[in-house]
């Protein structure tokens, strides 16, 4: 696992690399992280996406500046559909491709507000699979779909942020002809896969955000299939039973785990 720097059209973006075991060339798979930037959790599903084969790399969107700075320059582009944002991803997506052991193939996969962006990224921006993890589903959906890759999204029934998400981006994406696997997991709330500790764990669970375990574990799953048939040669890793409680084995610690 490495720390990188990389060069955008703005500035020097910091971001987590999680390199696949044996030889590549591997597909690569940019991991986004939620609002609480690249903390330990988006550092485990980087490791965790890496595990099942694929060059994964988790860019720090809020390293170029402060933080508040730039959470607003990523809602900002968000509602724009274009911007500083965009131009970091595009940038990230690059270096993979021109990496040795990359495929070329890439897919991105967002938690929470970055579950919206990664619907964003999915028409018109190179990726081959996007994975949006409870991320607001944008008013004008079915317009944006249009073109877009094949999409995997998890979402969670008591998610009162994003009540009727699930439903509105599978008939935006059935309209389109987007194959898809989108699901909502009546027992979960926001942030599910996301087993954040401390006191964002104790806020969490507080509001309903809190990691559900069972849940956690059939959305990687369905995100390891699809992944699997969209960017990799179709077969499905077996998944490794550290990866099932939302931790790490006890030789890596840390899976999952907050500020």
């Amino acid at each position: 696992m490495t720390e990188v720097e990389i060069t955008t059209p703005h500035h020097p973006l910091k971001a987590y690399v999680a390199t696949p075991k044996g030889e590549g060339p591997w597909p690569g798979v940019i991991v986004l992280h939620d609002i609480f930037g690249l903390t330990r959790v988006t550092r485990g599903h980087a490791d965790w996406i890496a595990e099942q084969g694929y060059l994964a790399i988790a860019p720090d969107l809020f390293s170029w500046d402060g933080r508040i700075r730039c959470i607003r320059t990523l809602m900002r582009d968000m509602a724009a559909r274009r911007g500083v944002s965009f131009d970091d991803v595009e940038a990230v997506r690059s270096w993979l491709v021109g990496r040795e052991d990359c495929t070329g193939k890439t897919g991105v996969i967002g938690f929470c507000g970055t579950g919206q962006f990664a619907i964003l990224l999915a028409a018109g921006h190179g990726f081959s699979a996007a994975a949006p993890n409870y991320g607001p589903v944008p008013n004008d959906i079915e317009a944006i779909m249009g073109g877009a890759c094949p999409v995997v999204a998890s979402y969670g029934g008591r998610d009162w942020t994003i009540r009727g998400g699930a439903a509105r981006l599978k008939d935006a994406l059935e309209r389109n002809g987007i194959e898809n696997d989108v699901k909502e997991y009546p027992a979960a709330g926001h942030s599910f896969l996301d087993d954040h500790k401390g006191l964002i764990g104790i806020l969490g669970a507080v509001i309903g955000a809190s990691y559900k375990e069972k849940e956690a574990a059939d959305a990687r799953a369905r995100i390891r299939t699809f992944f699997a048939q969209h960017l990799g040669d179709g077969t499905v890793p077996a998944e490794e039973s550290r990866w099932t409680t939302g931790g790490r084995s006890p030789a890596r610690k840390g899976f999952g785990r907050g500020l």
